[in-house]
């Protein structure tokens, strides 16, 4: 009786192993184009002034500032605009002398895949990081 259930068990766990949805893959890899959409490397070492830039570049894109942490590397911010998009930047050091900067976009409750809205914000935040560097006002 045991070993007819060890093996019933067994072939459970087989037959559940075996099955591999093949968009599980597709999915890493749809992530890992996102994540590089979302991401942009930048010559300084300066966190403060790279969040300062950051804030600045938000509320250029007509963005209202929610919370921001220096300690933590983020800001948090939200665009009323007839729609809800909300956006959570975070920066972190990358190397000896790069600071990366990570931005993360909700539409709706819906996490924003599309790459147009990254692309605008870090032409303005490359812009906002130029002007900063050679104290341009």
């Amino acid at each position: 009786m045991v070993a007819r259930s060890l093996t019933l068990v067994l072939s459970l766990l087989l037959a559940a192993c075996a099955t591999v949805d093949p968009r599980l893959l597709d999915t890493e890899q749809s992530q890992v184009q996102l994540r590089s959409i979302q991401s942009r490397a930048f010559d300084t070492t300066d966190k403060e002034q790279t969040l300062r830039a950051v804030i600045a570049t938000l509320q250029d894109l007509a963005f209202v500032v929610d919370k921001a942490d220096l300690k933590l590397g983020t800001v948090s911010a939200t665009k009323l605009d007839g729609y809800l998009l909300r956006m959570t930047v975070s920066v972190r050091p990358r190397g000896q002398g790069e600071m990366l900067v990570r931005a993360n976009a909700q539409f709706n409750d819906y996490p924003v895949t599309d790459p147009k809205p990254y692309q605008s914000f870090f032409i303005a935040l490359e812009r906002a990081m130029f002007l900063s560097a050679h104290a341009v006002d």
